[in-house]
């Protein structure tokens, strides 16, 4: 706040109550997670149409409070590995970073929203089974979701008991009046690309567009 000073100086005082320094609200991170000697990690092998040679990511775990009720693993670095040296630069930068993030402790499932919502200007590529995704970035992003679900960071995005129901009608639904009509993926040749699961497996029903991935339907 500015205050005028309409007045003449005569004396001035230094502040010593904490509450009237300005600093106090300042608040401080804590200090980077120390590597331990011994880590343990789990290494993924991802083969992309981007790419001509595979991808191995690894991703290794420091254990907290180790031994008491609270012992629970969480990401502390990762690593990038592959014959393919086109993307290496940028690769290191962005593992470094992450693997910063991770040491500083606190949440990090935000970096999956930044990583998956990054969109290759040239185009995107399918994977089996049907998953869109938009950039090797995403990819990444994937792999981290993943690994993250593994080590109980994050809860599973597997359907309901109810949601499994629903879509293994609509999908029987279908293929009573449309035999032979399945891709490789399972979902019908014509299917649409899903808004919310980010797979082509939304087809017409009833005059409503439903996903026989996860059971998204426009009609509610």
């Amino acid at each position: 706040m500015v205050k005028k000073i309409e007045k003449k100086i005569v004396g001035y005082s230094v502040l010593n109550d904490k509450n009237d320094d300005p600093k106090a609200d300042v608040v401080q991170l804590g200090e980077p997670l120390e590597r331990p000697e011994h880590i343990r990690g789990t290494t993924y092998k991802v083969k992309t149409p981007v790419t001509e040679h595979a991808l191995y990511i690894t991703i290794n775990d420091v254990v907290m409070n180790e031994g008491t009720d609270q012992e629970h693993s969480r990401p502390f670095e990762i690593f990038i590995n592959s014959k393919n040296m086109d993307h290496f630069q940028w690769i290191v930068g962005l593992t470094r970073v992450m693997s910063a993030v991770f040491r500083k402790g606190g949440d990090v499932t935000f970096l999956l929203e930044e990583l998956q919502s990054v969109f290759d200007p040239n185009g995107g590529y399918y994977k089996k089974g049907g998953k869109y995704v938009p950039s090797l970035v995403a990819e990444i992003g994937e792999v981290l979701e993943k690994h993250l679900i593994d080590i109980g960071m994050l809860k599973t995005k597997e359907l309901d008991e109810h949601q499994k129901k629903l879509v293994e009608e609509k999908k029987k639904e279908y293929l009573d009046k449309n035999q032979d009509q399945l891709d490789e993926s399972g979902f019908p040749k014509d299917s649409q690309l899903c808004s919310k699961c980010n797979t082509k497996a939304a087809i017409l029903m009833d005059g409503c567009l439903t996903c026989l991935n996860c059971g998204e339907s426009k009609c509610g």
